[in-house]
């Protein structure tokens, strides 16, 4: 074997990891081995997130500066160990379209994922065979709004959840904005999980049209923060938790306390992403704050519950 290459023994795999001293991030001379470490590290948490759904990954062979590729296919020499599962690709327009996508339900699979520099992970709001069990708002800001912005709308849309009986649970998206993570019960369809939060960010973008935006139209988010209620779709995928991030450093989509996000919407807190050696320090402090995403919710309200009493 190549002095380059190492053959590391995780459980009863063996993987093969090379070039652990290629620079992913310029800026910051972050390395892959360093991506290797940090998955390795941050895996007793994350890998919850990820069990049972399917893995789009967001590859960047030479760093964070060169091209990119997004993959949902198995990719080339997958081993035989790694979890695949033949899926249907919703939104495709060929509706019998399958591919084989992998499944990240080990720490042995994702180091072979970071070994091919997929340095972004990202999953669907389902698993696998069921329906979805994750709500998802996407907060994004328009510039100059940026991510103090966001955690006041934040604040806005918990508090208009908690009103349907919805918890939701905050977490940076390790780039600008970031998301509030709701469990649900997993008995609904996408269309009718989508269906609510469009009429909840609509809702909040008519008390507050200076502010906030539920429209997709690019040239009207300048200095808004655009609720994207469409995560919800069944084709699409949001980053997973405490994934990293394909910046200018090193970041991650980590997990806030509603204290934090209510210090940086009044400036109290400083506004900004947090780094994967940050992330690792607060898992140790805190744990997974997300952990509540793991147990079943409520069913969102249908059309009808979203009418006032006295107008129905």
């Amino acid at each position: 074997m190549p002095r380059d290459r190492l053959l590391v023994t995780i459980g009863d795999r063996e993987v093969e990891i090379s070039n652990l001293d290629k620079v992913m991030y310029p800026s910051t001379g972050f390395t892959k081995g360093e991506v290797i470490d940090y998955y390795t590290r941050i895996a007793p948490v994350m890998l919850p997130h990820l069990a049972g759904r399917p893995v789009t990954r967001i590859r960047y062979p030479d760093g964070v500066d060169a091209p990119h590729f997004f993959e949902k296919n198995k990719p080339g020499g997958t081993p035989a160990w790694v979890r695949l599962e033949n899926l249907p690709v919703p939104g495709s327009t060929k509706s019998r379209e399958t591919i084989d996508f992998v499944v990240v339900d080990e720490l042995a699979t994702m180091v072979w994922l970071a070994n091919l520099a997929a340095l972004e992970l990202h999953t669907p709001q389902w698993r696998i065979g069921a329906d979805p069990d994750l709500l998802v708002v996407d907060l994004d800001p328009g510039a100059p709004a940026g991510l103090r912005e966001c955690c006041a709308v934040a604040v806005l849309m918990r508090d208009r959840l908690a009103a349907d009986g919805i918890a939701a649970y905050p977490k940076t998206s390790g780039r600008k904005g970031m998301q509030l993570c709701c469990p649900i019960s997993g008995t609904q369809p996408s269309t009718v999980v989508a269906d609510y939060a469009h009429r909840v960010a609509e809702e909040l973008a008519t008390m507050v049209p200076a502010s906030i935006t539920a429209k997709m139209a690019k040239q009207i988010r300048p200095g808004k923060v655009f609720i994207d209620w469409s995560q919800n779709a069944a084709a699409k995928t949001t980053v997973t938790p405490y994934s990293l991030r394909a910046g200018s450093a090193p970041t991650a989509s980590a997990p806030l306390t509603w204290d934090e996000v209510t210090a940086m919407a009044t400036g109290d807190h400083p506004a900004e992403q947090l780094t994967s050696d940050t992330v690792l320090t607060r898992v140790d402090t805190h744990g997974d704050l997300l952990a509540a995403l793991l147990q079943p919710g409520p069913a969102v309200p249908g059309p009808v519950d979203l009418i006032p009493r006295a107008a129905r």
